[in-house]
């Protein structure tokens, strides 16, 4: 099974993240951040895509073996879905934002019951809103939603804490510590930029940047 610090690189080699301490970037909430991640790269490349789908398995393997289907998020999340429900031959669904409005309005594209148990794949998780969201949607069609599974996550105290109010776990094949000892050991950040970075972290979790 693929590790945290290998998953990290894996994202550095497709260039599916880009760590800016010097010139951040702006987050849709406001936040300046010195990360951008950007997992929907990885599509592009057939061997990283198909080690985080295979990690992923393996994750879901580990954790959720009682999985009868495999929900994507829309849009970031469906076809890392798509692979790893190939990867173990289950049924995949992908679940929209909101219900579309036009048609049969539906919000879960694919087929589920309330025998189904459910394993939702995300790109990312910050605060783990379109996990929560996706989850409220499965649920209310009945399906018993076991978790979630990500390529990456902030690590943010926030989100551990929405998805433990709404009885959810949740684990990824990597993190913002692991990516930083990564970025650190190939040479994508400056050693004297960590630092930096890790402070930038460390007032996020605490919720001190808004």
């Amino acid at each position: 099974m693929i590790d945290n610090k290998q998953a990290a690189k894996v994202l550095l080699d497709v260039g599916a993240v880009t760590l800016s301490p010097n010139e951040p970037f702006t987050w849709a909430s406001g936040i300046e951040s010195p990360i951008y991640c950007d997992n929907r790269l990885t599509m592009s490349d057939p061997i990283g895509r198909k080690r985080i789908a295979q990690g992923l398995a393996d994750l879901i393997c580990e954790h959720y073996p009682e999985t009868t289907v495999i929900a994507g998020t829309a849009t970031a999340g469906i076809p890392h879905a798509a692979w790893v429900a190939d990867i173990l031959n289950l049924p995949m669904v992908y679940v929209r934002s909101s219900a579309k409005g036009h048609g049969r309005s539906r919000q879960i594209e694919g087929k589920v019951s309330s025998t189904d148990h459910a394993i939702i794949i995300e790109d990312l998780i910050s605060t783990g809103g379109s996990s929560l969201n996706a989850a409220a949607a499965l649920r209310s069609e009945k399906v018993n939603v076991l978790g979630i599974v990500a390529i990456f996550t902030y690590e943010l105290t926030t989100a551990t804490e929405a998805f433990t109010k709404e009885d959810l776990t949740y684990h990824s094949l990597t993190d913002f510590g692991a990516l930083t000892e990564a970025a650190k050991e190939t040479g994508a950040i400056s050693e004297n930029s960590i630092d930096s970075l890790l402070d930038w972290h460390r007032k996020l979790k605490a919720g001190l940047l808004k």
